[in-house]
């Protein structure tokens, strides 16, 4: 079986020992940079490996294109292939708990036509709470090839934001917190407020009181709340850098409204440049 969302505890602790499984870690935290990697070697799941969102996951950042740009395709595949990530590999990717920074190497690995890529429901905090075994220090697999297919329809430009915000059959999805998408505070990012147009859904909706993922049911209603009837490849997802707006797309993956995009330069991006419309409610 492939697994292309969600992938629980106990199904990968039956696999922790096949080959054609590779663990990442992606543990981050915006304020400490190099905290998740000290804690992947202090314990991770078992031949899990390391994915860094500054050094792996995000591109150059030109102060103009966002606080976590694209990385280069090239580049992104030559990380893939040293996670020893090839065709006919299942990758399970997590991070502390939530999936926000897991589910943006599933989304990087579906961009670049790996679609057997699932993120732990829970991270690794569920997994520690019951009782499985954990390993310390650095581990490798062995690189592969990783062939790139890009899948350039996944993601959207600034242009075609602007050229397709007054259109009533898109909608723009913003992962943020309320109190940002509002323009109420903005710790980050150079203005308050949110692209005009933009409806809110706060990505931790996406999540039950224990930090799992919500029923594919529970999760079709909370967007239906948002998006109305409007089909699923068109909506494109934002947030701040373009990190959690992932995991808004694999919630409505799981809740089967499939082939929305992402813009990856999101709020960052779009607010750099002062002449774009901004709106504050």
């Amino acid at each position: 079986m492939v697994y292309t969302t969600l992938v629980s505890t106990e199904v990968l602790a039956a696999h922790l020992a096949d080959p054609s499984w590779a663990v990442v870690d992606c543990r981050f935290k915006l304020a400490d940079e190099s905290w998740g990697e000290r804690e992947y070697l202090a314990r991770h799941v078992p031949g899990a490996q390391f994915a860094h969102l500054e050094r792996d996951l995000s591109g150059t950042k030109t102060g103009r294109n966002g606080r976590h740009p694209l990385p280069d395709v090239a580049a992104l595949g030559h990380v893939f292939g040293r996670l020893g990530i090839a065709d006919g590999v299942q990758v399970v990717a997590y991070d502390q708990d939530t999936g926000m920074f897991a589910s943006r190497l599933w989304a990087l690995l579906r961009w670049l036509g790996h679609d057997a890529v699932a993120v732990l429901d829970g991270g690794l905090s569920r997994w520690v709470a019951e009782g499985r075994s954990t390993s310390s220090g650095l581990e490798h697999r062995t690189a592969r090839e990783f062939k790139s297919v890009v899948r350039s329809e996944m993601m959207v430009s600034t242009q075609d934001i602007q050229s397709g915000m007054a259109r009533a059959d898109w909608r723009l999805l913003d992962a943020r917190a309320p109190e940002r998408y509002r323009g109420e505070t903005e710790p980050l990012d150079r203005v308050p407020g949110h692209i005009p147009g933009a409806l809110n859904h706060f990505f931790q909706r996406n999540l039950d009181d224990s930090g799992r993922f919500l029923p594919p049911e529970a999760l079709r209603a909370r967007f239906h709340d948002a998006l109305g009837d409007i089909s699923g490849d068109h909506v494109v997802c934002y947030c701040g850098s373009g990190v959690t707006a992932c995991h808004n797309l694999l919630a409505l993956e799981q809740a089967g409204v499939h082939g929305a995009k992402l813009y990856p330069g999101s709020w960052s991006e779009w607010s750099s440049d002062p002449e774009r419309p901004i709106e504050r409610s």
